[in-house]
């Protein structure tokens, strides 16, 4: 037998642990232009995106447009899943793909699809880059695995102020004026982004398929149907006459699907396995920075200073706290694969 070493790394996307095992046979790395387009993708497509949205809500229903992508995206890796020969989730593990589902795809992307009816593409990006935060708070109130230290708070404060800053009235900041964001925009923003944090702490305590590929495509998939009732609750399909929609907004919903969803997943995960989990995680830094220059160069989306200064509390947040929660200790228990 061949000795080898192996190191092992673990990072987190939303409800996924990804653990990549390197050995001596992939330590030698891929091609550069390979590993320069993978970042590429997560970096300008995953924050490019954002803009796609809004060009999609600007003439179709939230939820429907919302529906219309996670279901086409997660039918397709679904069924890519199953023709590798990967079996299908349990019952049991349908209950906590819908639960998370629930959280991620109809209160997150949900309210997020939403929102952006009311706030610019690149601010939208800006507030969910609370997420981070809100993560590690569902880290000390529900798996107790963090401990809100003199930094942490002091981490997570900065990105609570860059929202404020976002949605403060003019006149209480002085020079940096500025017109302020919808207030029920930046709720649904911030309501979302807890949505975000709650599920992936639940994701560690439920049981869900071992294949990250077919949990992923299950969860976009009951994220999609449950979408669809919220959108028929809601009324979005009537009166809808598809002809009238433009190209330009079919052209956002399968570069939604396509290169946002399935690209932008296959990429991810393959860098997980040829770079290191810090350099990769460096999208959450990256994201909001193309959403705000994507949204300003091709919609015309207004950055002041007041922009300027809260992104940079909240990406200052981000850095910050993602810097550390590689110092979390272990759980003492993991939901079931």
């Amino acid at each position: 037998m061949v000795a080898q070493l192996v190191t092992r790394n673990k990072i987190r996307l939303g409800t996924q642990e990804f653990v990549t095992v390197k050995t001596m046979e992939s330590v030698i790395k891929p091609a550069r232009w390979k590993l320069l387009l993978a970042f590429a993708i997560i970096y300008l497509v995953w924050g490019s995106t954002f803009f796609a949205i809004r060009v999609g809500v600007s003439e179709l229903p939230p939820f429907l447009f919302c529906a219309m992508r996670f279901l086409a995206a997660g039918l397709l890796v679904y069924l890519w899943a199953i023709a590798r020969g990967e079996r299908g989730p349990t019952m049991r593990q349908w209950l906590s793909a819908f639960l998370l589902a629930f959280l991620i795809f109809v209160v997150d992307y949900g309210l997020l699809f939403w929102a952006e009816q009311r706030v610019p593409s690149g601010i939208a990006a800006v507030i969910m880059a609370t997420i981070p935060g809100f993560m590690t708070l569902s880290e000390i109130l529900i798996l107790r695995t963090q401990r809100l230290t003199a930094r942490l708070a002091l981490s997570l404060l900065a990105g609570f102020a860059g929202v404020a800053i976002l949605v403060s009235p003019s006149h209480l900041l002085g020079n940096l004026g500025g017109v302020a964001i919808d207030k029920e925009g930046a709720i649904a923003l911030i309501i979302g982004a807890i949505g975000w944090s709650v599920a992936s702490a639940l994701s560690r305590k439920l049981p869900l398929p071992s294949s990250k590929v077919m949990s992923s495509g299950a969860q976009m998939l009951a994220g999609g149907i449950m979408l669809a009732a919220v959108a028929a609750l809601r009324g979005e399909g009537r009166g809808l006459h598809l002809s009238a929609i433009s190209g330009s907004a079919w052209v956002a919903l399968l570069y939604l699907i396509f290169a946002g969803s399935i690209a932008g997943f296959t990429a991810y995960v393959w860098l997980l396995h040829h770079e290191s989990p810090t350099k990769v995680g460096t999208y959450a830094y990256v994201n909001p920075v193309v959403a705000v220059l994507v949204g300003y160069w091709l919609g015309g989306e207004p950055v002041g200073v007041r922009t300027i200064v809260g992104g940079i509390f909240v990406l200052a947040s981000v850095v910050a706290i993602t810097s550390m929660r590689a110092k979390t200790k272990p759980l003492t228990a993991e939901g079931e694969g």
